[in-house]
């Protein structure tokens, strides 16, 4: 079965470790469609957005978004209606992974994945 919005993005977390849920059913095709095209380097941002979602110091490849993508009003039932911050994750040149920020309940919320560039930034 498909991952869809609300589902967590498998495995639970461990101690001192994030969850991760997806925020859309469009995040969580995505989500797919970027592992199959880039497996290693998506593995390699999951684990760092589970142990370091929001780093004090940002780098080009991950880091808070600006302007007006940089919160975003979560959608799901825990937090619904809530402003978090808006983060980014560059997976591959194009390939970008956005989530919001839930600090009080140390979720995030997986709101774009996908291999291409997302629209919004156009």
């Amino acid at each position: 079965m498909s991952p869809k919005r609300g589902d967590r993005a498998a495995p639970p977390p461990g101690p001192e470790e994030w969850e991760i849920r997806f925020h859309t059913n469009d995040a969580a095709k995505g989500w797919e469609e970027l592992c199959r095209q880039a497996p290693g380097n998506t593995r390699a941002a999951w684990t760092t957005m589970r142990t370091n979602p929001a780093p004090r110091v940002a780098s080009p490849r991950h880091q808070r978004l600006h302007g007006s993508l940089a919160t975003g009003i979560a959608k799901g039932s825990m937090a619904k209606g809530q402003v978090l911050d808006h983060w980014q994750i560059e997976v591959t040149g194009g390939g970008r992974i956005w989530y919001l920020v839930d600090a009080d309940r140390k979720i995030l919320w997986i709101d774009y994945a996908g291999p291409g560039h997302p629209r919004q930034t156009d």
